[in-house]
């Protein structure tokens, strides 16, 4: 049963002067329509907003179209004629779903505590009638790899939503069933009731962040499909926009609810963790996080089609989801010994650089203080260039290091490599040792869908996107990730991925030829715009020419690339009308995508998805100038990490997922003569994605006919939705650790 705020829907239907409809959804719910007053709703606030242009498609939600709905009648009929003489369109129903999810309270007193079988029943038996439901799982942990399940919060209607106790505790012990504490459902009993409903085709199961509450149930053994996600359809919607993904940002700016902050439910309750709030509580928390979120999916997913997003988020998000759960739950190895005696070194190499910064400043100080060290630089040693903060303290920040040691300050360049130092033993060698589970003897990071504005994925607990490769240090780290006994470590990675979308959007002969050839990029680019020829070319040269490639790619500035280059201003700026004169296409492109950006407020990449970046018409020249940079290189940056999530989606389908008992040869032969094929889940586990990189892990005999599948995958990853003009590139290797194999 769908609760419906009558007098509301007609209010805003007044305010529309949706006259015949009006009349008729009164005459439905037999309301005295002469009685209603039009509401003020503001239907443009998202629409207003700069969006893609509006196509076919959308849905109205559950809640609204159960009012359309009349058994037996000509109501019906009646209604959804008189909806398209008024201008009934996606975009109009895509606003009326809004409003709809808006505009009925949010009302706790209807949430429900599920303490017996026959209630939990019944809540089964109303989800299998609506067709779909939202599930939210309360845990004692944030890591899903470790997290054990506190509880179960379901919604399958506004205002119809229940929490399912299972692991409370009070004084470190479960709840008992006494008249002073409520009764809980045994877990598995109870979990085993569930999994009809989770596992059935025919039921849509929603959440938000919705890979976390996958991984918490999988480790139960309950698997669940098909999944919708209200967190990656407001990120499909409105990247860039600063309205933010998570839910209690999203239930204040469309619902215009409050919702109870988990920080706000302990320290209300005195609790330490979700497992020791009092049930009564914990209903009113979970029940509420789960109807919010079934009024997000009400409201933001009819948007999708109304804007021509729907195909983002169908191929690039939601499928996603079930790859990153496998690869999360996997995880990977680390040898522990060699990370201690990496420690070690590294501790010992900042002693040793410790005493020569003592020297070079002439007194000992903590060298681990900004401050002290800007009074060290700029009041003693009278360093010039120096810069004070808000507080009065001297800015002692990396680019600061990096200038004063380009002018010849040993003190700054010493500094630079002692961070660098701290960093990867805090960062890495460190905080790995203390991030491997303990249960499975590997490290699980986890990966946010909606962290960046462009489709890159990001990583943390622990970050494994940021380590170092171009030093030694760093490439030492990589050694310490290492497969299982028998196995090998897969590195695939795509080669200069970036410049290659770069040529295709741009559409510059003389790069797609190059790339067509299998030509050093950065020979001929130094080629073209020094006049060298590529046979007797110095490798300064090429260096030079390197760094316009990819600078170019992220808007660079003639200052920019004087710093990278060490040379000055003018004669960078010199290079970049160089490159511009032989290639002149790039600069027609980055002009024409910051002009539309400029007219229409987003950008969009070759697949579809759109990045709001409503900053290049800010009246501050340095927001500007930064969103215009953001303008040139985020549909080529998007474009790079919508082909990798294509790659990584087809992998986990097609090589992950199947379960064939016959051997990788045979499945490798079936797939080159047009089947499936695919490795058993045993063979091969997709571990980690690392921006343009994939690793994996298989055991050593299967790599030779494992590897040839991926690379494959990985380099027809754009088509057949976008059609390539320069081939792509993968780079494929396998060893005994990711630094070998990489």
């Amino acid at each position: 049963v769908v609760e419906i705020d009558g007098k509301t829907i007609l209010g805003f239907l007044k305010a529309l002067d949706f006259h015949t409809l009006t009349r008729r959804i009164g005459t439905t719910l037999d309301i005295d329509i002469a009685a209603i007053e039009p509401i003020e709703v503001n239907l443009n606030h998202w629409a207003a907003l700069p969006s893609p242009a509006m196509g076919e498609g959308g849905a109205l939600g559950a809640g609204a179209d159960e009012i359309l709905r009349t058994p037996s009648s000509d109501a019906s009929r009646h209604a959804r004629t008189s909806r398209k003489k008024e201008g009934d369109t996606p975009l109009t129903r895509a606003q009326l779903a809004l409003s709809l999810a808006a505009s009925t309270p949010i009302d706790c007193s209807h949430y429900e505590t599920i303490t017996t079988q026959e209630q939990l029943i019944s809540w089964i038996s109303a989800i299998k009638s609506a067709g779909a439901f939202v599930f939210d799982t309360e845990t004692n942990a944030l890591s899903a790899s470790q997290a054990e399940l506190v509880g179960i919060s379901l919604c399958y209607a506004p205002n119809k939503a229940c929490y399912i106790p299972l692991g409370h505790k009070t004084n470190g012990d479960l709840f008992a069933d006494t008249s002073n504490t409520p009764q809980q459902l045994p877990l598995k009993p109870t979990l085993d009731t569930l999994r009809g409903i989770f596992a059935a085709p025919e039921i849509l199961k929603i959440g938000h962040n919705i890979k976390y509450d996958l991984q918490v149930m999988q480790r139960y053994g309950i698997d669940i499909s098909p999944i919708e996600d209200t967190m990656l359809i407001s990120y499909a919607l409105d990247s860039g926009r600063g309205i933010g993904h998570g839910m209690d940002a999203l239930a204040k700016h469309w619902l215009k609810h409050e919702c109870i902050s988990f920080k706000d439910i302990l320290a209300e309750t005195k609790s330490t963790s979700f497992e020791t709030v009092p049930i009564e509580r914990a209903t009113f928390y979970a029940a509420e996080d789960a109807d919010v979120t079934f009024r997000l999916w009400q409201a933001l997913k009819p948007r999708l089609a109304v804007e021509k997003l729907t195909t983002v988020y169908e191929t690039l998000e939601r499928p996603l989801i079930p790859a990153l759960v496998a690869m999360e739950s996997a995880g990977i190895k680390v040898n522990k010994p060699f990370l201690a005696q990496l420690s070690h070194e590294f501790g010992s190499q900042m002693t040793v650089l410790e005493q020569q910064i003592y020297a070079q400043a002439g007194q000992e100080f903590n060298v681990g203080s900004p401050k002290q060290l800007g009074e060290i630089l700029f009041d003693k040693m009278q360093l010039k260039g120096g810069t004070k903060t808000k507080t009065g303290a001297w800015a002692t920040g990396a680019d600061v290091l990096e200038e004063l040691a380009a002018q010849g300050e040993q003190l700054p360049k010493t500094i630079l490599e002692w961070r660098q130092l701290q960093k990867l033993k805090s960062t890495y060698t460190d905080a790995l040792q203390a991030a491997i589970n303990p249960n499975t003897g590997r490290v699980h990071t986890s990966y946010s869908l909606a962290a960046t504005t462009t489709g890159r994925l990001s990583s943390s607990d622990p970050n494994l996107q940021n380590i170092p490769i171009r030093t030694l240090e760093g490439r030492k780290i990589r050694t310490a990730f290492i497969p299982e006994t028998g196995n090998v470590l897969i590195a695939a990675d795509y080669s200069q991925i970036e410049l290659r979308i770069l040529a295709h959007v741009a559409q510059i002969p003389a790069l797609q030829q190059a790339f067509a050839q299998g030509v050093d990029i950065h020979a001929m680019t130094a080629s073209q715009v020094f006049g060298v020829p590529i046979e007797s070319m110095d490798p300064m040269i090429r260096r030079q020419a390197k760094a316009i490639n990819f600078g170019i790619i992220y808007g660079i500035s003639a200052f920019g690339l004087a710093n990278q280059l060490g040379c000055g201003r003018s004669e960078a700026s010199d290079l970049i009308k160089a490159y511009f004169t032989k290639f002149p296409g790039i600069q027609a492109y980055m002009e024409d995508t910051k002009a539309s950006c400029k007219r229409d407020g987003y950008v969009k990449t070759i697949f579809g998805r759109t990045i709001h970046i409503p900053q290049i018409n800010s009246k501050n020249g340095t927001e500007r100038g930064f969103a215009e940079r953001q303008a040139i290189n985020a549909p080529i940056q998007g474009a790079a990490a919508d082909i990798i999530r294509r790659a990584m989606v087809r992998i986990h389908e097609q090589v992950i997922l199947p379960t064939s008992q016959s051997d990788v040869h045979e499945q490798c032969e079936a797939r080159s003569e047009g089947g499936r094929g695919g490795a058993s889940p045993h063979s091969i586990t997709m571990l980690l994605q690392v921006h343009d990189e994939l690793v994996f892990e298989t055991p050593a005999e299967n790599a030779a006919q494992i590897m040839p599948m991926l690379q494959k995958i990985m380099v027809d990853a754009a088509f057949p939705a976008v059609n390539l003009s320069v081939p792509l590139e993968v780079d494929i290797k396998s060893g005994q650790n990711w630094g070998e194999a990489h």
